[in-house]
């Protein structure tokens, strides 16, 4: 119920990072044992006669203002806004069966309705666990280097460009980057990666994560107030506020229907005793049972129940909804709209060929008979050179330059193991490549356009190789020795290993179209779109025209828009489910999207789409067995004279059932289908 819900958030809400609570929930419990206290006493003390009429009486009094006391400040509450709530109506029916003497009727209402509310804050509590113990992974103290010492210092105290020393086993305290050693750091509880990653200087780490192996020393790039950690807890908090569609129709519906309730048992009353004769006492008592039963407490909470459990899943395994509208929008998806580069490839070019002129071209090429008749007519004959020494020559002339394309092949040579040599009179050429002197000789490496401008001749075969390669969506560079051609290298964006799995799983899933839409070259974009079996392919876009083709895609059905919150993000705006993946660490990516998955892994999107689809159907199965309820209750008042205590039960415990069944919804990782 709208009550319960509020009473709720204020007893767990998280502040800031203090994490001190308004404990409501608490003091509602105190008054619970206390009005089942007073209320059993006089009850015994009356039926023995060990306790004065007078006595008994104040027991009751007692009772019924332990038990009714939050009921009645939030039934005022709405009364100040000219609303009626459920509270009010549960205070109503027992005061009324006060009035006819009905005490101990009364009295088990109210025990039942605050034993009720007590049992649904501390369940629903539950499902905040995950977030509130986010609180408590970062340490209180952190160990930091200042003018030379080592000194604890209170975490509040870190500022940026501080160095602190975070030793195995302890937490990491502070964003920052890793400046000396290295170590395996268990990032779950940011990226949800069930995997320690591997740590060491120039890498980024998260505060709350774990340094499992080797100490490190990182500096501080935020504020503690200012972490990863501390905006997801943030994020969390506030997407347990915004609430889902159904919950606010069934929130706006509640004071009307109590409205509906209150004219509905006047009827009753009035026909009862003054159509069809009954006495007062017995008439007013069934419409006090009436009250109670057609209350919908059930169908109020069945909502949030399902919603705040489903978000704290999600939160546990890095995916953050932002509300539980948007949980809800997840559950209807039937197509998703992925940009191409940094969301199904890595984003970054990795070098995936090394091809020596030797191994394409055969002896023939290298026989002096044929060098004698090439080289009057300005053909230089290739040189003779294995992988290692092309991927070596290579990378000296480029172990200089910032260009994405070098960088990728210093890394192939360095993982290679292969010894670079010293570079001299290195120059870039802008939009060509680099010319540089290595061991002596001149070395050029860059695309075709360099080549042809310095007209160098290459053997067919060579460029033939190049345009396969290239036609594969791979960038091909080009390496000689002098004049002499020394083979080709190539590099792609490589595809996320966990692409093509979760792909097949969302088209199991029911998600009937996968559409690529990116700015990359269509050549490009169309290999990556083979390999992934994605039939609908849209390249070399603008921003705009990325909206323009989501917005087509929106109005034939409800679409997600898969990128990495950035570049993506007015697509994302037009699309009824923005997902950023990625994003642990990200502010741009964090603030754009309505759904983010805080690790660069594609596999979160078919689990966060079965977890939305099950909250779907749990907050039905709630719905229907709460109005099934109630129906069954209101019948039972007429047909059978259903007993006030009976009606009681049956109204407080299928809330309850509710609320354990939207608690399902914490457990682990929902079955696939």
């Amino acid at each position: 119920m709208t009550v319960t819900a509020t009473r709720e958030q204020q007893s767990v809400q998280v502040g800031g990072d203090t994490g001190v609570p308004l404990d409501v929930n608490r003091y509602e419990a105190l008054l619970t044992a206390v009005c089942a206290l007073s209320l059993g006493t006089a009850w015994v003390g009356g039926r023995v006669g060990m306790i004065p009429s007078q006595a008994e009486l104040a027991l009751y009094v007692l009772a019924y203002i332990s038990g009714g006391f939050f009921g009645a400040w939030e039934g005022l509450r709405a009364l100040r806004h000219f609303e009626l709530n459920i509270d009010f109506l549960m205070v109503v029916a027992a005061l009324g069966a006060a009035t006819v003497g009905e005490w101990v009727e009364g009295g088990i209402l109210l025990f039942l309705f605050s034993l009720s509310n007590t049992l649904q804050g501390y369940a629903l509590g539950r499902s905040r666990q995950a977030i509130r113990a986010l609180m408590d992974l970062r340490p209180a103290e952190a160990l930091v280097r200042r003018d030379g010492h080592e000194e604890r210092v209170p975490v509040e105290a870190l500022v940026v460009g501080d160095v602190v020393i975070v030793k195995p086993g302890e937490r990491i305290p502070v964003d920052g980057q890793v400046i000396r050693g290295t170590t395996a750091v268990d990032q779950s509880t940011i990226t949800g990666e069930s995997m320690p990653v591997t740590k060491g200087p120039g890498d980024s780490v998260f505060a709350g994560t774990l340094n499992t192996t080797g100490v490190i020393e990182v500096e501080a790039t935020r504020s503690p107030t200012d972490t990863t950690l501390a905006k997801i807890i943030q994020m969390v908090e506030e997407a347990q506020t915004r609430k889902a569609p159904t919950q606010r129709f069934l929130e706006a519906f509640e004071p009307k229907y109590a409205a509906g309730v209150i004219l509905a048992v006047l009827i009753f009353l009035g026909i009862s005793v003054w159509v069809l004769g009954q006495p007062f006492d017995d008439a007013f008592y069934r419409a006090m049972t009436l009250l109670v039963v057609a209350s919908p407490c059930a169908l109020v909470i069945s909502t949030p129940a399902a919603i705040l459990s489903a978000i704290a899943n999600a939160a546990r395994r890095g995916i953050l909804f932002k509300g539980g509208a948007f949980l809800e929008q997840a559950a209807t998806l039937e197509a998703m709209a992925f940009d191409k580069t940094g969301t199904l490839t890595v984003g970054k070019p990795r070098v995936t060929d090394v091809v020596p002129a030797a191994e394409v071209l055969g002896e023939a090429w290298f026989a002096p008979e044929l060098a004698a008749e090439l080289q009057p007519k300005g053909f230089d004959v290739p040189d003779r050179c294995t992988r290692d020494d092309l991927l070596a020559v290579a990378a000296s002339a480029e172990r200089y330059s910032e260009h994405p394309l070098a960088a990728a092949i210093v890394q192939a040579a360095q993982e290679a193991g292969v010894s670079l040599y010293e570079a001299t009179e290195t120059q870039a050429v802008p939009g060509h490549g680099v010319c540089a002197q290595v061991n002596g000789e001149e070395i050029r490496i860059g695309n075709r356009r360099f080549f042809e401008t310095a007209r160098q001749i290459w053997p067919m075969p060579l460029l033939a190789l190049a345009r396969r390669m290239e036609q594969e969506g791979k960038t091909v560079v080009f390496v000689s020795r002098g004049n002499r051609p020394l083979g080709l290298i190539a590099l792609a964006d490589i595809i996320r290993p966990e692409a093509a799995p979760a792909l097949a799983d969302l088209r199991r899933l029911g998600i009937r179209r996968i559409v690529m839409v990116t700015g990359d070259a269509r050549q490009v974009a169309e290999a990556v779109a083979r390999r992934l079996d994605i039939l609908e392919v849209y390249a070399e876009l603008l921003p705009q025209q990325k909206v323009e083709i989501v917005e087509k895609l929106a109005a034939q059905s409800p679409v997600a828009v898969v990128g990495d919150g950035v570049n993506d993000a007015p697509a994302m705006a037009v699309s009824h489910v923005g997902i950023a993946m990625g994003a642990a660490g990200t502010d741009v990516a964090l603030e754009t999207a309505d759904i983010v998955l805080m690790a660069d892994d594609l596999s979160r999107l078919p689990h966060l789409v079965r977890l939305a689809r099950r909250a779907r159907r749990i907050v039905w199965q709630n719905i229907a067995f709460s109005l099934a309820v109630i129906v069954v209750l209101i019948v039972s008042v007429f047909l059978f004279e259903l007993p006030l205590p009976l009606g009681v039960v049956g109204h407080e415990g299928s809330t309850l059932v509710v609320v354990a069944n939207g608690l399902r919804l914490l457990r682990a990782a929902p079955p696939a289908s």
